[in-house]
């Protein structure tokens, strides 16, 4: 609350926020179409490797041509305009830009601009998740040690499960889970960019009118992207993995207080305080009733017996025991929402969600049986998904983190649904992101629950 009021004073007083954008995808093109109309937010510029692609998204995202033809930075911030460029680095550097959203959604190369903004004393609004939930823990850590935020982007699902997690925490409810929704059958987690589209169900002219990316549609249907998000949310919120990572049950709304309650009690959880998936599948392909497919939940509760009254005399949904509720989002609106994010960062100095510790990895698991010789290719791909895994089991395990997985070489045969590990491949130790993974695995070592 009071957000947009202090975008006014801040406006009247010293002019808009100013933003850059890395990065011209779906995600940023969501954010820009609320921009263009914003007058509290000033777009300095958009950096993308195909500048054609940048113009072509602020194009058709509502923009006037001559709101994006600045031709350099100085003429974009006289003129309350916008300067495309082809250079991140370049946009970084710019001194008057206070907040770099990162939205390229390459953990590699999320990592190197984040790493790189915030040396150029920058907040960050991470909202590449593959770099965040690799590296993020460290990230935030250096950032708040240079008085930055480094922030989740509000919108997409991670920062809204941990607004929903604040808020039980705030008001005295006791979390016992936290998560979404997604379609998801366990034959998901083996499908390739090859049999994706028959899992949807589009057709050839679905896809021939919209800008569908196979491997990225992929992630969210083989576990992947949920294993991701989620590991998140456990290093942004405490809560910690299940042992067995994500076990997806079947749950419409008004199933989440008795699916999502310890075993003991007849839920599906094997651990409390935990963060988990609601299926909008049953296991036998049919449709869960009021699903949760695009929104987020939290289930929590009551700590005394009178709370549990209030529960009653209020019409809360709980569990047969009138102790758990729920509380749930039915959607969220990704790069539409953006703006909270920007907004918190650079009025309050506040994060909409952030790391505050190493508690859950995505560990690269592989689809099928794999030799030695073969090349991975990463999230989405044809060789592995993500796995959900407590972060003292990676650790155990050695585990190779998904987001290093793309163009690793195999060194030896990895089993079908076998973790592959650091020891099974060659990994470049130049590269910036492992420098920064291997040092958030020391630095969070000791501080590993069950490590």
């Amino acid at each position: 609350m009071n957000l947009y009021s202090l975008m006014k004073k801040r406006a009247e007083a010293s002019g808009p926020i100013r933003v850059g954008v890395i990065g011209a995808g779906k995600f940023a093109s969501m954010f820009l179409t609320q921009a263009v109309s914003s007058e509290y937010i000033h777009v300095v510029g958009v950096a993308d490797i195909d500048v054609p692609k940048a113009r072509n998204a602020l194009q058709r995202t509502g923009w006037p041509v001559e709101r994006y033809s600045a031709s350099s930075f100085d003429e974009a911030l006289s003129t309350g305009s916008t300067f495309v460029t082809a250079s991140a680095d370049d946009l970084i550097g710019v001194p008057q830009i206070e907040v770099i959203l990162e939205v390229t959604g390459n953990p590699l190369i999320g990592a190197y601009h984040a790493h790189n903004a915030i040396d150029h004393g920058k907040h960050v609004v991470m909202v590449n998740v593959e770099a965040d939930c690799m590296v993020g823990p460290v990230l935030a850590k250096r950032a708040q040690a240079a008085g930055l935020v480094y922030s989740m982007a509000y919108g997409d699902q991670p920062a809204l499960i941990s607004e929903l997690v604040d808020w039980c925490r705030v008001v005295g409810f006791d979390v016992v889970s936290a998560g979404k929704g997604t379609k998801y059958l366990p034959e998901y987690n083996y499908s390739t960019p090859d049999t994706v589209w028959d899992y949807y169900g589009f057709t050839s002219e679905q896809l021939e009118t919209g800008d569908f990316n196979p491997k990225m549609f992929n992630s969210f249907l083989d576990g992947t992207k949920s294993a991701i998000e989620m590991a998140a949310v456990a290093n942004g919120t405490g809560l910690i993995p299940q042992d067995e990572g994500l076990l997806f049950p079947p749950a419409g709304v008004d199933d989440l207080p008795q699916v999502y309650r310890e075993s003991a009690l007849g839920g599906s959880l094997t651990r409390r305080g935990t963060v988990e998936i609601a299926s909008s599948l049953h296991r036998d392909g049919s449709q869960v009733s009021r699903d949760l497919r695009w929104g987020v939940f939290v289930t929590f509760e009551a700590r005394t017996e009178y709370a549990r009254q209030c529960f009653a005399e209020y019409g809360v949904l709980t569990d047969e025991t009138g102790r758990y509720g729920s509380l749930y989002r039915p959607y969220h609106m990704i790069g539409l929402e953006l703006g909270i994010s920007i907004a918190s960062a650079v009025l309050r100095g506040e994060p909409t969600g952030s790391p505050t510790g190493f508690r859950g990895d995505v560990v690269t698991t592989a689809k099928k049986d794999l030799r030695a010789g073969d090349t991975l290719d990463g999230e989405g791909g044809y060789t592995v998904f993500g796995k959900l895994a407590p972060a003292h089991i990676s650790l155990e395990r050695n585990a190779l983190p998904l987001g290093l997985a793309h163009g690793a070489k195999l060194t030896r045969d990895v089993a079908k649904d076998h973790t592959v590990s650091w020891a099974d491949v060659v990994i470049d130790e130049n590269e910036l992101a492992v420098q920064l993974r291997r040092e958030m695995e020391i630095a969070f070592a000791a501080d590993v629950v069950g490590a």
